[in-house]
């Protein structure tokens, strides 16, 4: 049977999967800490993320399993139900905080030109209703999502190419202005600030192991689950890079810190008026809405394969239409609109990017495990483990220093998550 999916598809999975409105969310935030040097830490993330690749290039190409996280994990240790649960809860909501960050994204930006755009509530009710709307079409069908999907990701790209260049052009720093602005940020800004950004950002890089979702239906799989990954996170990188950069030279600094929230789009209208809020709000909503249809059908999937093997309550692997992970779906919009309401848009944020450094940490040590059966260099496996470490560990120290209740509810949230993940193997180990 002729495989389906070529390299340029796959690509186009990838970068859907990563360029979800992170970059939209993630900017302003960005911009706080480091100032002009928000592109360079972004840039830096992304070397972050091609380590934390490496290790699912590996194992991809050594298991060829769709189940792709949960399955390498578990495969590599299959003795330990403990290390099967642990991996498989810990995924689940990663994929379930991204799920708030797409939405909350969406909700920022559909509202920054309104009166209630200042509203959090009113940002939380929107996020919230966004992600039912698209459990709901989920849950009918998603055959029709599918079939724009590359139609979609590509579109958003030449969008926010379009917002690059318009940034640019518009923007009225000079060339001497702007490297003079570069090295006095760089003299005056400590290098772990740069790290902290890099860590917390690094959620924005998430998505590029969906393509090995798709393994079964790829052609070459042996050479195009690394081609497709280390290229579209390369070109994501860019693309971030080119965009903060354009945002920080166009937009005055206080202004980007001021409405983090939707900074790109607050931006835009101040330098071209309606055109370029709109362009910038159509960008944002076009890629959140991609990215939660998307996480929406392959994490639910995901979950429903967890429940079937035991390590989630039994009613989540329940399926309607044949294929249809109904409750799964139903009870990722519920917890992930439970995030929505509890926490803004830093605690989700920074629970997603902790969640995924983990969850990579996880990846990159199974690797390491079995290095000779996937032939991996030593080298990147350990830089990558070191790195992952050391980002997360960054990111709970930073909280620490700035918002210590934030950064005890978060780990009281994975307090949570170990146990449930803790009882569940054990139940597994019973049977």
């Amino acid at each position: 049977m002729k495989k389906s999916l070529g390299l340029i598809e796959l690509i186009a999975i990838a970068i859907g999967g990563m360029v979800g409105g992170g970059i939209f969310t993630i900017l302003g935030i960005a911009v706080s800490i480091v100032g002009f040097l928000a592109p360079f830490a972004i840039a830096l993330g992304g070397v972050v993320a091609l380590f934390a690749a490496y290790s699912y290039v590996k194992l991809g190409v050594y298991y060829k399993d769709e189940g792709a996280t949960y399955a390498f994990f578990k495969r590599t240790f299959p003795n330990s139900h403990m290390a099967a649960s642990f991996i498989g809860w810990y995924t689940i909501f990663g994929y379930i905080s991204t799920l708030a960050l797409y939405a909350y994204t969406f909700s920022s930006y559909a509202m920054s030109g309104s009166e209630w755009a200042q509203n959090e509530w009113i940002r939380k009710a929107v996020a919230i209703a966004i992600i039912w709307v698209f459990a709901l079409i989920n849950l009918w069908s998603v055959k029709g999502m599918g079939k724009i999907e590359d139609l979609m990701v590509y579109l958003k790209l030449f969008i926010l190419f379009i917002i690059s260049a318009a940034l640019i052009y518009f923007g009225k720093m000079d060339f001497h202005t702007f490297i003079a602005t570069l090295k006095h940020d760089f003299a005056q800004t400590n290098f772990f600030n740069i790290l902290i950004v890099a860590s917390v950002t690094f959620v924005a890089y998430e998505g590029f192991q969906l393509v090995i979702n798709a393994v079964k239906d790829m052609e070459n799989p042996d050479k195009n689950i690394s081609r497709a990954i280390y290229t579209a996170v390369a070109l994501v990188a860019t693309i971030y890079f080119i965009i903060a950069l354009a945002a920080v030279v166009a937009i005055p600094i206080p202004d980007l810190i001021k409405n983090k929230e939707y900074a790109l789009a607050a931006g835009a209208y101040d330098i071209m008026g309606n055109l370029g809020r709109n362009l910038v709000i159509v960008g944002a909503i076009l890629a959140t809405s991609s990215a939660i249809s998307s996480t929406m059908y392959g994490s639910s999937h995901q979950m429903a394969r967890i429940a079937d093997d035991g390590y989630l309550p039994s009613i989540l692997s329940k399926r309607i239409k044949v294929t249809i992970p109904a409750n799964a779906i139903l009870a990722m919009a519920a917890t992930a609109s439970l995030l929505i309401f509890i926490g803004g848009l830093r605690l989700i944020l920074e629970f997603g990017s902790i969640t995924f450094l983990l969850v990579s940490l996880l990846m990159a040590i199974a690797n390491f495990t079995i290095r000779k059966k996937t032939n991996s260099s030593d080298f990147f496996t350990i830089v990558a483990i070191i790195g992952l470490s050391v980002g997360s560990m960054i990111i709970l120290w930073y909280e620490y220093k700035t918002k210590p209740f934030q950064m005890l509810f978060i780990v009281f949230l994975y307090a949570l998550l170990s146990l449930g993940a803790f009882i569940y193997a054990k139940l597994k180990a019973k049977v």
